[in-house]
């Protein structure tokens, strides 16, 4: 245990620690780091031998959150841990999404990087932490890599940037902002603010860059250290096996032009996504079929070449000839129709269509008692405005097995969601727990970003009081040297093809949302800027074709969504309401049909589609809770004779349960004397009394028919 190095940066105020040595020394590369009392064990294992027949790169990142970081026991029956949360599978794409660009093209090695968080000090963010230790781990093995990166997050408050917030500045910030990078360049981009400037986004991106770089000296200081202690492994030089020169020449004599010719055909027609796609694969097969007695048992590397030929052609069409495969404009968007009010019996329905993307939207609104549950490692225990979306096969005319959402869906979900969450109203202005679902029932490039549209849509034809609508833009990049072309509103093609996918999303006054993915080696102050301009003028012109179909939240709520009374009780009396066991809130909603929700806080929440069942609820509970006012006159029973006087009920029992009564004592009864109580009163009769005093200590009530006569002018 002796040789083990131990390293600690200082970042945002707070150190952090990097160990390597002590914990798992059979992985390929393992970095025990700790920032504050957050503690991941990050590790990086390669396989021996590349993974034969596969046309990608097999990196499989795992974040493993483990429930006693937090100190709970999972809940279910078996009580231990099992599919990730909805935050693993965001925080594993957020890993992933920086490193892979830095293995080397070609590489087949499998490569497993397992983040697994053993402590967690809210004030300080594990998925950050993880990132780096996922870094650093690949950066002490023998995985070849263009890296180390490092990644924080950015908080706003009052106007100044602060790096990795704790949990009480977050509640402050107006930005999340969460940025990755190399010592030279932007890697990854995650963000949701409040309406924030283009100009406020891109120096939060480059004061981030600023401090991703000490960190990345950091880590290129440690593995030198490790690697001088015997922790850290050499590098393995990969060398891509260099394709057949006759083959290759073969291929492009056959293809080169003929692409060329294809896609200058697709750009002049304006030739669509399915055509286009049959077009090139009638191509690649008469080349495979011209070189298959020449070259045999090469279909694959001549596949290679094809898709090599493929994107090369696509790319110098757009860099030199600023010609995009669909004919468009660099700045152009893709045609675009809206719908509203397209499902009968939904809260509130949309249908976005944006060139060859599709997105069906439909909202529900339902009690709050029905907000998620969130089971996981952070602070936040429930969230009551969700966003689920769903990719169909169909939609891009494939059939695949229909299982649960993926890490894509996911994150294209939490995209969506983290884009509306600014302008959703609160609890208290709307008091409903509100579902959003987008289907991507065609795609062709950007169905995050029409999730975004559609939602707005949907929200304001279900009549939601939204603060303003959002829309979103996808946004591209072809770089060739020094020319580089930013592409607005990208299809699949220049997605696949292209260097980036940056999504803004965002309201007239400002961005609620960003992501980005680089491909490249990342990108710079320049690109950004011109970028981050570029995607406000494509969802503007997008939020203008929005506003024609539906421009502001419809002034009522579909006649299908319930209604919501709100009324507050003191927690003293939620006892009263419910009853022993329930009983009186079970027969208050069998009698009237509605729902009704108690909060511990008093908090009442009622909800019915008719809203005059509302209205009864509301009578009901009142009159259980309700206590005698002294001064005031009430129309009561006369319910018990005594000598002394009458009891008579003022605030009828509702199921049992409330009620009250008091006592009107012979000398109250009249201004004349009263011999017997029975020669003014029996039981049953219906008198007016008024509370002329409360005993708080015993809850006695004192009531005069005298006074109440008096008062209202009748003889007694």
């Amino acid at each position: 245990m002796t040789n083990v190095l131990s390293r600690t940066i200082e970042v945002g105020g707070r150190p952090l620690t990097m160990e390597t040595g002590r914990m798992a020394k059979q992985a390929g590369g393992a970095v025990f780091i700790s920032y504050g009392d957050t503690m991941v064990l990050a590790t990086a294992t390669m396989s021996k031998e590349p993974r034969a027949g596969i046309d990608f790169f097999p990196l499989q990142v795992e974040y493993e959150e483990k429930m006693y970081a937090v100190g709970k026991i999972p809940g279910g029956f078996i009580k231990r841990e099992g599919r990730p949360s909805e935050k693993a599978v965001l925080s594993s794409r957020i890993i992933d999404r920086p490193l892979r660009p830095l293995f080397p093209k070609g590489f087949r090695n499998d490569v497993q990087v397992v983040a697994t968080v053993m402590s967690v000090d809210q004030d300080n963010a594990p998925d950050m932490t993880a990132m780096i230790g996922a870094s650093a781990a690949v950066t002490i093995s023998k995985i070849p890599f263009n890296g180390p990166i490092a990644g924080i997050t950015i908080g706003l408050i009052n106007g100044e940037y602060v790096i990795n917030p704790s949990v009480e500045q977050e509640e402050l910030s107006d930005m999340h902002l969460s940025v990755a990078g190399t010592a030279d360049a932007v890697m990854m981009v995650e963000a949701g603010a409040n309406e924030v400037s283009e100009q406020v986004m891109l120096e939060g991106i480059m004061f981030a860059h600023e401090e991703i770089k000490k960190i990345v000296a950091f880590i290129n200081d440690f593995r030198a250290e490790a690697l001088a202690m015997g922790l850290a492994k050499e590098k393995l030089v990969y060398v891509k096996e260099p394709v057949d020169a006759e083959l290759e020449a073969a291929v492009r004599e056959l293809a080169a032009a003929d692409y060329r010719a294809l896609m200058r055909r697709c750009c002049d027609e304006r030739i669509d996504k399915e055509s286009r796609e049959s077009l090139i694969a009638e191509l690649d097969e008469r080349v495979q079929q011209a070189l298959a007695e020449r070259f045999p048992e090469q279909s694959g590397v001549i596949a290679e070449l094809l898709y090599t030929i493929e994107k090369e052609t696509m790319r110098s069409l757009i860099a030199k000839d600023k010609v995009r495969i669909d004919g468009r404009k660099t700045t152009e968007v893709r045609p675009i129709s809206c719908e509203v009010g397209v499902l009968a019996r939904t809260h509130g329905s949309s249908l976005f269509t944006r060139g060859q993307t599709q997105i069906l939207n439909a909202l529900t609104m339902g009690m709050v008692s029905e907000e998620q549950r969130l089971d996981g490692l952070g602070a936040e225990t429930e969230k009551r405005y969700m966003h689920q979306y769903n990719f169909p096969p169909y939609s891009v005319g494939e059939t695949k097995p229909m299982r649960g959402p993926g890490r894509r869906e996911i994150g294209h979900g939490a995209l969506a969601e983290r884009a509306l969450l600014p302008v959703i109203p609160s609890e208290e202005e709307f008091p409903y727990a509100l579902r959003l679902v987008s289907e991507a029932i065609e795609s062709n490039g950007s169905t995050s970003m029409g999730s975004v549209c559609a939602s707005t849509l949907s929200l304001m034809d279900a009549g939601v009081p939204i603060k303003a609508p959002v829309s979103g833009c996808a946004m591209g990049l072809i770089k060739e040297g020094d020319d580089i072309t930013i592409l607005t509103d990208i299809q699949g093609m220049e997605d696949f093809l292209g260097d980036m996918d940056f999504k803004v999303a965002g309201t007239e006054r400002g961005i609620t949302a960003i992501q980005m993915d680089i491909k490249i080696a990342g990108i710079d102050r320049e690109i950004l800027t011109r970028a981050l301009a570029q995607a406000k003028e494509g969802r503007m012109f997008i939020m203008g074709k929005m506003m024609e179909v539906i421009d502001k939240p419809r002034a009522e709520i579909s006649k299908f969504a319930p209604r919501i009374i709100t009324m507050q009780i003191h927690p003293d009396k939620i006892r009263e309401v419910i009853g022993s066991g329930g009983k009186i809130i079970k027969k208050i909603v069998e009698v009237t049909g509605a729902q009704v929700d108690i909060e511990d806080d008093g908090r009442i929440f009622i909800a019915s589609v008719d809203g005059t069942k509302g209205d009864k609820v509301v009578d009901i509970i009142n009159n259980i809770i309700a206590v005698p006012e002294v001064g005031k006159i009430y129309k009561g029973t006369v319910v018990k004779i005594m000598e002394f006087g009458a009891f008579v009920e003022i605030i009828p029992g509702v199921f049992g349960a409330g009620g009250k009564d008091g006592m009107v004592h012979i000398s109250q009864l009249s201004s004349r004397r009263v011999d017997k109580v029975e020669d003014v009163c029996s039981e049953g009769d219906v008198m007016y009394v008024k509370c002329i005093a409360v005993d708080n200590a015993t809850g006695k009530v004192k009531l005069s028919r005298k006074e109440a006569m008096q008062e209202m002018g009748l003889d007694v």
